[in-house]
């Protein structure tokens, strides 16, 4: 196995020790996954609404989408995604897709065989618990975006996106209280997930720096005070469900 299949690997170990605890043997199990690597451009489909895969898509550097669009193109995103998390894992029991996942970066991707996942899953049954979490975190987190988006107000819900965002980067490793974290979203790909238009987003944010919540600049997001925001914006992490609060099995 090369370094880039090992270190994919390691993400997906990382990430699925956020919702559950391996064992030793499961580790193991993860890290023998075979992986094809491709790499997509900024904007580019890695999966189509419609397909029927036989592979899972494994994000392994970049941030990428969830979205669908109306028969008018106009475009909605339904959830974000970093390394180390699996944004079609479903597609294992429906077979097929329902939405598209799309490149916001430029995007490196390790797919994995669906096969292969079922074969390691046959080898440690256990396996099937952190990744059917997986999928229900997902579900979890689109309650909250529909909550999210009736009812609070703009500055509300882009700072309870802010501070969801904080947290799943900090649980990977990828962003700090005090550096904040890589935001690389233009403002029409924000408005794209909080149902905002270009200039609402530009006076959201201008509204926040006003009351000096955050710093954006340069691609990157700074939280002044993440209790402060977290209680602006009605912003409750148990939908999250990180490793604290999780039961065993």
């Amino acid at each position: 196995m090369n370094q880039a299949h090992s270190d994919a690997l390691d993400q997906l170990v990382r990430k699925l020790n956020v919702v559950t605890r391996l064992s030793e043997s499961e580790e193991r199990a993860i890290r023998a996954l075979p992986l094809i690597a491709k790499t997509f451009a900024a904007g580019q489909d890695f999966v189509h609404e419609h397909d029927q895969p036989d592979h899972c898509a494994l994000i392994v550097r970049g941030w990428a989408s969830r979205y669908k669009t109306t028969s008018l193109g106009r475009r909605q995103i339904l959830s974000l995604h970093f390394p180390g998390e699996i944004p079609d894992l479903q597609s294992l029991l429906l077979s097929t897709m329902d939405h598209s996942l799309a490149a916001l970066t430029e995007l490196a991707v390790a797919f994995i065989p669906h096969a292969a996942v079922r074969a390691a899953i046959q080898a440690e049954p256990h396996l099937a618990i952190p990744l059917w979490r997986l999928t229900l975190i997902d579900a979890a987190l689109y309650r909250e975006w529909l909550m999210v988006m009736g009812r609070l107000n703009a500055v509300q819900h882009m700072g309870h996106l802010f501070c969801e965002l904080q947290m799943r980067l900090e649980a990977v490793g990828l962003a700090s209280r005090e550096s904040g974290f890589d935001f690389p979203l233009t403002q029409t790909e924000l408005g794209d997930a909080v149902g905002m238009s270009p200039v609402h987003v530009n006076r959201t944010i201008q509204d926040m720096r006003r009351l000096d919540l955050i710093t954006w600049t340069q691609g990157r997001l700074l939280i002044h005070n993440f209790e402060d925001l977290a209680e602006r914006s009605d912003f409750d992490p148990t939908y999250l469900h990180q490793s604290s609060g999780l039961g065993a099995f």
